[in-house]
């Protein structure tokens, strides 16, 4: 059973999570790899350099998405294709386990979970605009 009073600050807490982790992992490629740093990366993999500068936008619009509650079902899985990406480009070919050379795919997979239930449970306690119902 569901704890109805709980619950939308259980989904507030999940909401905040997932946008600072957003928020953080959007820095580290703006501040310590840097947008070019990032966009060679990204060349390096055989993806087009540009869609670096789209990534760092698409996580930093979702993670301000999810911390204001601004369609924050709408904005969490907009997001899984970013992580998917992570998974077939980067940490796919290590592994499962994140500690292995080169990271697993053990964390995003996790983040794709917890996005999908962000979805499904709902916009949580102190959202700015509500997923709009269907």
């Amino acid at each position: 059973m569901i704890d109805t009073r709980t619950a939308p600050y259980a989904v507030l807490v999940l909401r905040l999570a997932l946008g600072i982790l957003f928020l953080a992992h959007a820095g580290l490629k703006i501040f310590v790899f840097t947008p070019a740093g990032t966009a060679g990366f990204f060349a390096s993999l055989g993806l087009p350099g540009w869609l670096a500068y789209v990534t760092i936008a698409w996580e930093l619009a979702g993670a301000a998405a999810l911390i204001l509650g601004v369609w924050p079902r709408l904005a969490a899985l907009a997001l899984v294709p970013v992580l998917l990406g992570t998974i077939f480009t980067v940490h796919g070919a290590a592994g499962f386990f994140f500690d292995n050379a080169g990271g697993g795919w053990e964390f995003p997979a996790l983040w794709i979970v917890a996005l999908i239930v962000l979805a499904l449970a709902g916009d949580g306690k102190y959202a700015l605009k509500p997923t709009p119902a269907r």
